[in-house]
């Protein structure tokens, strides 16, 4: 606030000086009529009304108010201040600055490229390997709040994912598979279980063979699990079916090739789901055996990142030992990182020290090696995702996870928190050590949006991208938070005091009168005593001489 009435008092002054200066400087060497101006100057404020100030105060608050609502306006829409923008774009040039960001050299230029296009692969949005069921998690949670957990955009990228991994070419040549892939397409839920249905018909009429219609029924129209695991064991059988088929057939020609990748992404994601209702239904040592001898008969497919199901299992067991043993094998600088693998490292290392930290001990011993490690894991993590802590901390109130995540947003950090809260407070004194040392992470980077300290700089696009995913009703975290500029804060500050003084105007004319006439002459003051001055050293003739000239 001082450096806004300063900065208010600044540009007052400044305004009155160069309208002063202008008129009194126009014609310098005629010091006798300027200073007969003065003193009509003087008298003419002695002769102002109440009402001259009242308006005048009010026509300034007004004006200041506008430029006010502008410059929000401006900052919301565009994240800049309208006049900042102004001054370093158009003003800085004619003053002789140099623009930073215009490039040198072709380095560069390509240098700005390959920065473009790394952003632009930061804010690819992932498939979340522990996405809920539609019809037994989702849908049941909109028929008890009345709210839709997930966003069209995120099912709109479902849909695409289930035409990449379900459907192929020749999918028209069977009536099943032709039936699925329109059914695939359909925006309505209700239309793509009847697609379903009649696809199964089908099969049993016509004896064809299709599993992806078993898949939708499991997702969409199962209002449990146990429904959901008895839909996908039948759909099992048949894509095991359909597997061996085309496996027999994959070297026979493009079009067998397309199909037998497709009948390998359907019967990985049958067995994944089943891990995960076994999994759901308390089964866990089960989903672990199903996921690792998923994981040893498909090692190429990543893109499910069935990892990071065994490790939530693995978590559940409390089976530390074989947790570390996935870590060192995902967690390589050579592979993309994510919240679940950050973190997991992290509570590894801080269960080995967290039962007996304290911070007060830290504070007069310092850490031990052991703490230390502990606490440089959690940095680690903090700076991957930075939203993570407040949902594990429960300073901020979970909500159902999207189908469809952004590494390093909120809405992974909504998608790991909602399964692992519970395994950071089964560990002793973990989140204490979290709460005590997450923040540190911000005072190690000094401009997050400009430099990374163990990762890539921060992206800043994530905003955009996880309110897209997330439901309207959830308050999306923002990283790092948007500060507000300092003309939008001086310009504040201005539409206020002249809110305020228009206020008292109003109410004591003839007070704040008198307050502007004495404010005036205090502030003319000592030009008037430096003219005085000088009038009295130099002599009469040495001016009126000049005055001729």
């Amino acid at each position: 606030m001082s450096t806004i009435a300063w900065s208010w008092t600044y540009f007052w002054t400044v305004v009155l000086c160069d309208a002063y200066l202008v008129d009194i400087l126009r014609v310098p060497l005629r010091y006798s009529d300027n200073l007969t101006k003065v003193r009509l100057f003087f008298m003419f404020l002695n002769t102002l009304t109440p009402k001259f100030y009242v308006a005048l105060t009010g026509t300034s608050s007004l004006i200041s108010g506008l430029i006010l609502i502008f410059e929000w306006w401006y900052f919301r829409k565009y994240g800049t201040s309208f006049i900042e923008q102004v001054s370093v774009s158009h003003l800085r040039p004619l003053l002789g600055g140099v623009d930073n960001s215009s490039p040198t050299n072709s380095n560069s230029s390509n240098g700005d490229a390959d920065s473009n296009r790394q952003s632009v692969s930061e804010c690819k949005v992932w498939r979340n390997p522990l996405n809920l069921f539609r019809g037994a998690e989702y849908n049941r949670y909109t028929w008890v709040t009345g709210r839709e957990p997930l966003t069209y955009y995120d099912m709109n990228l479902s849909a695409q994912d289930h035409q990449t991994f379900f459907t192929c070419d020749s999918d028209h040549l069977r009536p099943a598979d032709a039936i699925m892939q329109k059914a695939w397409r359909e925006r309505n839920p209700q239309a793509r279980i009847s697609a379903a249905h009649e696809s199964l018909e089908l099969e049993e009429l016509h004896g064809c063979v299709c599993a992806t219609a078993s898949i939708l029924l499991a997702e969409e129209e199962a209002t449990t699990i146990v429904e959901a695991e008895k839909l996908f064991k039948q759909a099992l059988k048949t894509g095991e079916g359909c597997y061996r088929r085309s496996q027999q057939l994959q070297h026979h020609g493009a079009q067998y090739e397309a199909q037998h990748r497709r009948d390998t992404n359907v019967l990985v994601y049958i067995k994944r789901r089943l891990a995960m209702c076994s999994r759901k239904l308390g089964r866990t040592r089960e989903a672990v055996k199903m996921l690792r001898d998923l994981m040893k008969e498909f090692p190429l497919l990543s893109m499910f990142n069935i990892h990071e199901n065994l490790l939530e299992s693995l978590l559940e067991l409390q089976n530390y030992a074989d947790v570390q043993a996935v870590l060192a094998k995902y967690d390589d600088i050579s592979l993309p990182k994510s919240a679940t693998i950050c973190y997991t490292a992290a509570l590894l290392k801080a269960r080995a020290v967290s039962d007996k930290f304290s911070p007060e001990a830290a504070s007069r011993r310092g850490l031990s090696t052991a703490e230390m490690n502990a606490v440089e894991a959690i940095h680690r993590a903090v700076e991957f995702n930075p939203h993570v802590p407040k949902y594990l901390l429960e300073m901020k109130s979970l909500i159902l996870p999207p189908e469809h995540i952004l590494k390093r947003g909120d809405s992974e950090a909504i998608a790991y928190a909602f399964f692992h809260l519970q395994h950071w407070k089964r560990v002793e004194g973990a989140l204490n050590l979290l709460h005590c040392t997450w923040e540190g992470t911000f005072r190690m980077i000094p401009y997050p949006l400009e430099k990374g300290h163990l990762f890539y700089p921060y992206p800043i696009c994530t905003e955009t991208a996880d309110r897209e995913l997330l439901p309207m009703f959830h308050e999306v975290s923002v990283y790092p938070k948007k500060e507000l500029p300092f003309f939008i804060l001086f310009t504040a500050g201005l539409c206020s005091f002249t809110a305020m003084l228009a206020l008292l105007t109003h109410q004591f004319p003839e007070l704040m009168g008198v307050f502007a006439k004495a404010f005036l002459s205090t502030l003319f003051a000592p030009l008037n005593f430096i003219m005085e001055k000088v009038e009295s050293i130099l002599p009469s003739s040495l001016w009126h001489q000049l005055t001729r000239i």
